[in-house]
């Protein structure tokens, strides 16, 4: 987002550099995102905040429907699932140069974090630690967090049907946000992390099979790099 205003800025990879979650600490800041200048920071997904921290020029979008942020997602679990299928064995521990999450785990976080709305309405509070989990030994190849990837899917699928699903407010480890806004940062969140394992699949040489119609990204707010 800050690319695309034009501000420069310089960026850390907390997963590359876990030193630099120090400069988290005097801010009481969890895990990120966070944009920090000087002794003003800016936590979480909150673009209005970050445009006046930086003093760029905000303005405000149209936001996509909550019925029609679920059918997203559902779409990216589906395109998810379908990818994770196709990484060889024998590549499922391949990273992207200055990251440390490896593609298995990146195809279980996508799934994590699309359950972590549900749990976030169900249990009353976004845990930071959600996102930090890795898939279990049994989960050793993309069939099997392909179907643990189904499992969620159907979970999420349900609980969007419900009357009321994305009504109020949700409490997270950034603040409070509106559901909307909540599941609308599930949604791209997730498709991004979609777009991450695409690009490791070509970087083994292989060809995504029926890749998400670039349609199904748009009114996101994602950013322009793949890796940001």
């Amino acid at each position: 987002m800050l690319s695309s205003w034009g501000v420069k800025f310089d960026g850390f990879d907390v997963e590359a550099e876990p030193a630099r979650k120090r400069d988290l600490e005097p801010f009481g800041i969890p895990r990120v995102p966070a944009t920090i200048v000087g002794d003003r920071v800016v936590h979480g997904w909150n673009p209005k905040a970050l445009a006046e921290l930086v003093g760029a020029r905000y303005e405000e979008r149209t936001q996509l429907a909550p019925a029609e942020l679920a059918r997203r997602l559902d779409a990216v679990l589906v395109a998810t699932q379908r990818a994770i299928r196709q990484v060889p064995r024998e590549q499922l521990g391949m990273k992207a140069p200055g990251r440390d999450r490896t593609v298995r785990q990146l195809g279980f976080h996508v799934f994590r974090v699309s359950a972590s709305f549900v749990d976030t309405r169900e249990q009353g509070h976004l845990s930071e630690h959600w996102f930090e989990e890795s898939p279990p030994v049994e989960m050793a190849d993309g069939e099997a967090i392909a179907q643990h990837g189904e499992t969620v899917r159907r979970r999420v699928a349900a609980y969007c049907a419900r009357p009321g699903w994305c009504d109020g407010m949700v409490s997270t480890y950034y603040g409070p946000q509106s559901a909307h806004d909540f599941m609308e940062r599930t949604t791209w969140h997730a498709a991004q992390h979609l777009r991450q394992i695409y690009w490791l699949l070509d970087r083994m040489g292989v060809q995504a099979e029926s890749p998400l119609a670039d349609a199904e990204f748009d009114g996101l707010p994602l950013p322009i790099e793949v890796w940001s």
